[in-house]
């Protein structure tokens, strides 16, 4: 009786072998370089700096990490580009969305707290406690919290699909990519996008409901008016 030894797979030997072979691998590469075309395509002119970011009443800050309870160095960035653009009064109101989905870790609350240290007014900051994906924050933005135009503020490598899947969810968007150093975390944030680019492509697709959706919230609008 013959033993299985595994080998390694056999390339096909005649050339309309090979010919299907390579056709396979190019599309393959086609369908994995889709969703990252089509977040350049639709955020084309849409990226800014805090120099030149638009006028609007809100900017959204996508959380990025706690460590020991405050705003990783990521986040901190991005917080920074929010104060600096409610300094200069280029927003009105900030909403930090991230993930609140156990007792003993509070994105939002820690951004929250960063902010007033740095100048904001606590009133006119808004929470989403349940911002768990990028997704998510678009879309309860828009439906829970009435956003329908904003400066979403993130890092480079992020921003695209921020933008992209915030115009998906329908906000008018902008996106501001803050600077970071080109570190471990950088680089592993730029391998993880290309990866999360399919799943955008596809929330865009068939916009399933996030997570957590709950009730409509007037955070937005009380900040708006306050004084």
């Amino acid at each position: 009786m013959r033993q299985f030894r595994p080998g390694r797979p056999r390339l096909p030997r005649t050339r309309a072998g090979q010919r299907r072979l390579v056709q396979v691998v190019m599309a393959v590469c086609v369908l994995a370089l889709l969703p990252s075309t089509w977040m350049y395509v639709v955020t084309a002119g849409r990226l800014r700096t805090t120099a030149d970011a638009p006028r609007t009443d809100v900017a959204v800050v996508f959380g990025a990490g706690l460590w020991d309870g405050e705003p990783s160095p990521y986040l901190a960035h991005r917080l920074d580009a929010a104060a600096t653009l409610y300094r200069e009064g280029r927003i009105k109101v900030v909403l930090v969305t991230g993930d609140n989905s156990r007792e003993d870790y509070d994105e939002p609350d820690a951004m929250r707290a960063y902010l007033t240290r740095h100048g904001v007014p606590d009133a006119r900051i808004v929470s989403d406690y349940a911002g768990f994906d990028t997704w998510d924050s678009c879309v309860r933005a828009r439906k829970i919290f009435g956003v329908d135009r904003a400066v979403l503020i993130s890092q480079g490598f992020h921003i695209r699909r921020a933008v992209a899947l915030c115009r998906a969810a329908g906000v008018e968007s902008y996106g501001v990519g803050v600077d970071a150093k080109h570190d471990v975390t950088w680089y592993y944030g730029g391998a993880r996008e290309i990866f999360a680019a399919g799943k955008a492509a596809l929330d865009a697709l068939f916009e399933p409901d996030p997570r957590f959706l709950g009730p409509k919230e007037p955070g937005v609008a009380r900040a708006l008016a306050a004084r």
